[in-house]
């Protein structure tokens, strides 16, 4: 297949996204999404490698999704614009044991309102977020591998779209309605995998407020009083391949993280002579490290940050025969097959289950160590070095070039070549199906760029925020495939219908029960006191006798 049609192919939103919108979306609204990504490049390993074993080979892959509308123009002749309404950038690490999509940043603008829902229809934002991040989830799957949902949830005015602060019509969560917003995000993937997926084998979530009692953190779970998939807590031992880990080893290290802020600080405390043992002087366990965060400065000063995880244990599938002898020749012979035989264990305790009799004869390629090995080279002593290795092939003299100089043709460049496709869609390491990639599909520096961007865009205003809309639109558009025209985007129509609700602000009349009213029972007319006669006649005027008046003596 030609480099140009493989191009073709991939400027199309995955169907299965589009469907998957236009299902929660609410009906007859129209959006456009826009869905970048970037193919899975090797990267550092999130997690510290325990004393004496190397880090995983760790591959990311980012996603950045963006959601506009159509908004009026000012003038009535003129098309209306498009403008962005919200964004959000997810991060997924897969290494041989485990994938981990990290939600890095959402935001939004807060000129959703302009689109005219009826009242008591609910935001389509909390809709889009869990949707993309079940359509991720789903499409790099891989078979006996965990997936892990991870986030921290921090009350920022503004991530992606700056000056929209200042925009009158933004709604602002606070640090509280965050975190309670992101559990009822993330609620729906947990009950819905837990219902309809057969791959996987439990669904569970985990809330860590630090500074919170296990009380107060219960609160912001949703269906706290019937919900039994979220747990007050942490997985970071669960998730961990390394049962024996030390507390830095077992934190992970995301980018612009507050607990990986606090790693940094924690591992300048190590002196170079205690480098080998990974154990921190002030922080000796991990319950003492979740402690010492309710201190740090983001958790404290009256700010709550909450962590949540959503963990997707795999069903277990036994191997074939035939397959693990494969796996077992192809050890012997490249390191990268033996990573790839471990890939098939989910965790550090299921390993013996898929050891069978009939597989007793590759045990070796089943008991592996569970950290990359190290390379080792055989060294040969000067006396016992092969005699291949000291006879040299003596080099070749170049021809003197005679004759007549012919010219080369020029190679004319008549399509436009994408090297990053060029790639496997499946390795050891992680799982890169067409339907999981974006629309556009950029090298790492080329995403940045393009997110950089639009940090420098301003989004104050409706103009302002529609002139930046068209500007980070046809950046992305001109960057990422030259002159593609109108392809850059997929609209999508929602189809949901949602029942209407009065507003909860809106003054509502109060119908009570026949049968609960009761009448009020009347009162007898209440008796006028009697007056005695002697008030009831006319006051007589009071006369003083004469004797009593004394007169005023004459000065």
């Amino acid at each position: 297949m030609a480099a140009h049609e493989r191009l073709s192919m991939t400027s199309i939103v995955s169907p299965t996204l589009s469907q998957q919108l236009s299902t929660v979306l609410p009906k007859d609204s129209q959006f456009k999404i826009y869905h970048l990504s970037t193919p899975p490049t090797q990267t550092s390993s999130l997690y510290s490698a325990p004393p004496g074993t190397r880090p995983d080979r760790t591959y990311c892959e980012s996603h950045f999704l963006t959601v506009s509308i159509r908004v009026p123009a000012k003038d009535d002749n003129a098309e209306p614009h498009d403008v962005l309404v919200y964004a959000v950038e997810i991060l997924i690490y897969s290494t041989a044991y485990d994938s981990t999509f990290f939600v890095s940043k959402a935001d939004s603008t807060g000129y959703l309102h302009l689109l005219g829902l009826e009242k008591g229809t609910p935001s389509p934002i909390r809709d889009i977020t869990a949707t993309f991040l079940r359509h991720l989830v789903e499409q790099h799957q891989r078979a006996n591998i965990r997936s892990v949902v991870s986030l921290f949830a921090r009350a920022q005015g503004q991530y992606l779209f700056p000056g929209s602060v200042e925009y009158s019509g933004k709604h602002v969560l606070d640090d509280r309605g965050l975190v309670r917003w992101w559990c009822r995000v993330l609620d729906p993937l947990i009950e819905g995998t837990r219902k309809e997926s057969k791959d996987w084998e439990s669904v569970k979530g985990y809330l860590t407020v630090p500074g919170l009692e296990t009380q107060e953190a219960i609160s912001y779970i949703p269906n706290r009083n019937i919900s039994k998939a979220w747990t007050i807590g942490h997985p970071l031992r669960e998730i961990s391949r390394h049962l024996d880990a030390p507390p830095r080893c077992l934190i992970p290290h995301y980018p612009d993280d507050p607990k990986a802020r606090f790693l940094d600080e924690l591992d300048e405390e190590i002196p170079r002579s205690q480098e080998m043992s990974g154990q921190w002087k002030s922080v000796r366990s991990i319950d003492e490290f979740w402690d010492m965060m309710a201190f740090r400065q983001e958790c404290s000063a009256g700010r709550m940050v909450g962590f949540i995880w959503i963990v997707l244990e795999p069903k277990i599938q036994h191997r074939t025969t035939g397959s693990v002898i494969a796996d077992s020749q192809s050890t012997s012979m490249n390191h990268d097959s033996q990573t790839g035989a471990e890939a098939n264990f989910s965790s550090p305790h299921r390993r013996e289950i898929l050891i069978t009799p009939s597989s007793s004869l590759n045990a070796s390629s089943q008991v592996l160590p569970p950290s990359s090995p190290v390379k080792t080279e055989t060294e040969y002593p000067d006396s016992q070095t092969p005699m291949l290795s000291r006879s040299r092939t003596p080099k070749e003299k170049k021809k003197k070039l005679s004759g007549p100089i012919v010219s080369r043709q020029p190679r004319v460049k008549t399509e436009k070549k994408n090297y990053l496709l060029e790639r496997p869609e499946s390795s050891a390491y992680y799982i890169w199906r067409p339907e999981g990639r974006g629309q556009i599909i950029v090298e790492e520096a080329s995403y940045k760029r393009i997110t950089e961007l639009l940090l420098r865009l301003d989004f104050a205003t409706l103009e302002l925020a529609t002139s930046s809309s068209s500007r980070w639109i046809n950046e992305v558009r001109s960057g990422g495939w030259g002159n593609t025209g109108d392809a850059w985007g997929q609209s999508v129509t929602g189809m949901r219908a949602f029942k209407a609700h009065s507003a909860a602000g809106a003054p509502g009349v109060a119908t009570l029960n026949i049968g609960l009213m009761r009448k009020k029972r009347k009162e007898p007319p209440e008796k006028s006191p009697t007056v005695p006669a002697a008030l009831q006649a006319t006051p007589e005027v009071n006369v003083l006798d004469a004797g009593l008046v004394r007169k005023k003596g004459k000065v």
